[in-house]
């Protein structure tokens, strides 16, 4: 598929191109769980209450997963602003949870295919952390990814769920991890960042060797999607004065949580991950991409600066390790996609349009893509647009 036919001459440096979104989210409909969970679990499984006039999830009796999903897009089209979410999901848009709908959307704004994460499971998995009950948070893990791999064949080869994994059971990750690549077919997976958050080991130990080896075995790729720490770290509620009011708390909330990927991204540069398991491909999701030449600059300069010992074992630079092992995802900006791609490595650079989440492109991309990238050459945009996730994820154009 090519993006659609417009009248503005600045359209054409998007024609002839599959243009692939890698972040969207699916917002889940009530029954996901319910309709798919045994018998013995159908009461505990992620259900929709309705409390002071808001959907919420609840999961496990009366423990509360959160609001219907951080959907602003409403049904008719028209994007709400100033708001986290939308309250009643029977005013929410259907094509953030079903796939008819999503695909006719996709086709008015020139997409070809999608990348897909979660919303009431967090995005790395994290909220089912508060189930005490670790045999049902990994039945809620297990339906999820039943339940995308379906929507994923439905699509027709458009829409691509990334799947979740029961993290805190390394055995049961592994199992799963096997079963959503060779049996469910999906195409890859969103982890959390911090696992020492949540009281697990930090990704530089041991205990995560099994991991690292069966992703690069399985050669599927490891998303960090902004906010999927877990542990109680919230940008949002951590990061504006409490005397803000709430819409400009929830704007530096925004631009703060951005930055935090540069963290997970700093961590990797220095682990020699890449040394030992050279087919790792990880993208740092929603996160931007304007920062990235500095923390790889710093990362360049802090190697000599710091690591006079500790930095023999390192076999390539930091901007080695980044330029053949990680990505990241622009939406938004303009400066950082139109001037910086060179400095970050075009062959690095992921589009995203964030559907339907409050600071989602939705339903200007088309616009955006065009101002900004109408003056890169050909072999620019299509590597951006189409090429990189397309050998990423192993999408077909």
């Amino acid at each position: 598929m090519t993006t659609q036919t417009a009248t503005n001459p600045l359209y054409e440096a998007l024609q002839g191109f599959s243009v692939i979104d890698c972040d969207t989210h699916y917002t889940e409909p009530p029954d996901l769980w319910t309709s798919r969970a045994p018998a013995k679990y159908r009461d505990q499984v992620p259900h929709l209450r309705t409390v002071n006039g808001s959907d919420m999830w609840f999961v496990a009796g009366d423990i509360l997963l959160g609001p219907v999903g951080l959907t602003v897009v409403t049904e008719g089209g028209e994007k709400v602003l100033g708001k986290l979410g939308i309250r009643d999901f029977s005013v929410l848009e259907r094509a953030a949870y079903e796939v008819g709908p999503r695909l006719q959307m996709m086709d008015r704004l020139g997409i070809h295919a999608q990348i897909v994460y979660p919303n009431a499971s967090g995005f790395a998995n994290a909220a089912f952390l508060r189930v005490p009950d670790e045999e049902l948070r990994t039945i809620c893990t297990t339906i999820y990814n039943d339940a995308v791999a379906e929507w994923q064949a439905e699509s027709g080869g458009r829409l691509f769920p990334q799947a979740l994994l029961p993290f805190w059971d390394l055995d049961a990750t592994l199992k799963e991890m096997r079963r959503c690549v060779e049996d469910l077919k999906l195409k890859g997976f969103t982890i959390t960042d911090t696992p020492e958050r949540v009281g697990l080991p930090d990704y530089g130990t041991p205990h995560w060797q099994p991991f690292w080896e069966l992703a690069n075995d399985l050669r599927a790729p490891l998303n960090f999607h902004i906010g999927s720490a877990g542990g109680g770290f919230s940008p949002f509620l951590d990061s504006p004065w409490p005397s803000m009011g709430p819409e400009r708390k929830m704007a530096i909330g925004a631009t703060c949580i951005y930055l935090d990927n540069a963290r997970m991204i700093s961590n990797l540069l220095f682990s020699g991950l890449f040394d030992r398991y050279p087919n790792l491909k990880l993208v740092s999701v929603e996160s931007g991409i304007g920062w990235i030449p500095f923390v790889i600059e710093a990362a360049e300069y802090q190697l000599d600066e710091m690591c006079p010992t500790e930095g023999k074992a390192l076999q390539r630079r930091p901007t080695e390790y980044f330029r053949d092992h990680i990505y990241a995802c622009f939406w938004f900006e303009d400066y950082g996609p139109r001037v910086m791609m060179d400095k970050i490595g075009v062959g690095n650079i992921l589009f995203e349009t964030d559907f339907p989440h409050p600071t989602c492109l939705y339903p200007k991309s088309q616009e955006h893509l065009a101002n900004i990238l109408s003056d890169l050459s050909e072999e620019t945009r299509r590597r951006v647009l189409q090429q990189n996730a397309s050998e990423l994820y192993g999408i077909p154009v």
